[in-house]
């Protein structure tokens, strides 16, 4: 179903910057925010997040240097940097307590939030991402961003792209494709398409701890954890996603059948386990 409360664009000044989100749902709901991945932005998260606000008070955050927020300084695009803006942004909100659900990226930046303000977080969902990632699919990451071009002539060209580099957009309708390569891009001064996104923000890991402290970071958190994983994933093991479950006493692991990296959060393995999952008091 559709929420009556509709979408709701907004805008807030958070560290300097001016920083957007897509709201959905009733402001007497218990509150969900969705961090995207490296690549990503507020609206991937737009079928999701429409299921989920029937119950929740649902927020989808562009970072830094994505979709429609400001562009940062270079050397600020870092997990602590993220971590920082997500504060900032709650308190901007006005929100007391929050779920946090984060895909990729987002989830390394909503397991160092809970690590650090366990009494601002209701529960946390890590998409297909944990303390431990496969350096192949790391590999594969960084080596697509190395040689994403900067521009399209138009947004077929972008479609393509996205067929061709993203497992998850293989699997999608051209329709849905183009829906996401049209959020990802605006149309230039030149008649080009380029990426709404800092190309200095497209490194891979900037910023992120070592494996040994992201491990204790995960092990700290209080609240209960949803870990999410692709089961073709070449970004969370199937290991390391059984030792997430093993290592904190509150933890619940999914295999999401189909998916690759990272599922899309629509796939009814995911979405049944969200709604399963976040807390609704």
């Amino acid at each position: 179903m559709t929420s009556a409360f509709g979408v709701r664009d907004i805008f807030v000044e958070a560290n300097g910057l001016r920083q957007h989100l897509i709201a959905r749902g009733s402001a007497a709901a218990p509150s969900v925010l969705l961090l995207h991945n490296l690549v990503g932005q507020a609206r991937m998260f737009d079928r999701a997040a429409t299921e989920l606000s029937d119950r929740f008070q649902v927020f989808a955050l562009d970072f830094r240097g994505r979709g429609e927020s400001a562009w940062g300084p270079h050397d600020e695009y870092t997990q602590s940097v993220y971590v920082s803006d997500v504060e900032a942004v709650r308190e901007a909100l006005g929100i007391q307590r929050v779920a946090l659900v984060g895909t990729a990226m987002g989830g390394g930046v909503a397991m160092a939030y809970a690590a650090k303000y366990p009494e601002r977080v209701t529960a946390l969902v890590m998409n297909d991402i944990g303390p431990d990632v496969d350096g192949g699919g790391v590999n594969r990451i960084s080596d697509r961003t190395d040689s994403t071009p900067t521009a399209f002539p138009d947004l077929k060209a972008v479609v393509a792209y996205y067929k061709e580099h993203f497992p998850a957009a293989a699997r999608l309708s051209n329709q849905r494709v183009e829906d996401y390569a049209r959020w990802n891009v605006r149309l230039s001064d030149n008649g080009l398409y380029v990426w709404k996104m800092d190309p200095a923000a497209r490194h891979v890991g900037m910023g992120v701890p070592e494996q040994d402290e992201l491990w204790r970071m995960y092990r700290s958190i209080t609240c209960p954890i949803l870990v999410l994983r692709g089961e073709h994933s070449d970004i969370l093991s199937r290991e390391t996603a059984a030792k997430m479950g093993r290592e904190h006493p509150d933890a619940r692991v999914v295999e999401v059948t189909g998916a690759a990296h990272p599922p899309l959060l629509t796939e009814a393995d995911a979405m049944s386990a969200l709604n399963q999952f976040l807390p609704t008091e």
